[in-house]
């Protein structure tokens, strides 16, 4: 790995405290018996045939999502249910649990241009609407996606 980046990347990125903890999970109704005693109650929807940039191209897919938090971070739980995602990928891996880790921050794609100089690559993205969206990022040897969130809205 070159020096920058052995950089703080928190710094480095100015990024602030980490706001969403992303779980993907196999099954929806048996992850929230099992975080609901831990975490209290969740709010369920559902994300159906959805348009994202999935890796440089269009795919449409479907997640069932739930939200709950513990103190100021919010515990987000998702199930996929259809279509190329970084979900599915995680889960053909093998893998359940931990996904990500989301950060608030104001411009998006300015952000992800600067995480590039970290060998971070965009492979998840959607604009939602003016002052929303949301880009997932992965880099190299390093299991744990990052999230960028921009919401300009609330």
């Amino acid at each position: 790995m070159e020096n920058n980046m052995n950089t703080d990347l928190s710094q480095a990125l100015n990024l602030p405290p980490v706001n969403q903890v992303g779980f993907v999970v196999k099954n929806l109704e048996q992850a929230l018996a099992l975080y609901e005693p831990l975490f209290g109650s969740f709010q369920q929807m559902d994300a159906t045939d959805m348009e994202w940039d999935y890796r440089g191209r269009p795919e449409k897919s479907s997640l069932k999502i739930a939200f709950g938090n513990s103190g100021d971070v919010e515990i987000e739980l998702i199930e996929w249910v259809c279509g190329e995602t970084p979900h599915k990928e995680f889960l053909e891996a093998g893998r359940e649990g931990m996904h990500h880790l989301r950060f608030i921050v104001d411009d998006l794609e300015d952000k992800v241009k600067e995480a590039a100089a970290f060998g971070y690559q965009e492979i998840w993205y959607k604009r939602f609407g003016e002052g929303l969206a949301a880009s997932y990022l992965e880099r190299e040897g390093d299991p744990l996606i990052i999230e960028f969130f921009e919401n300009k809205l609330s």
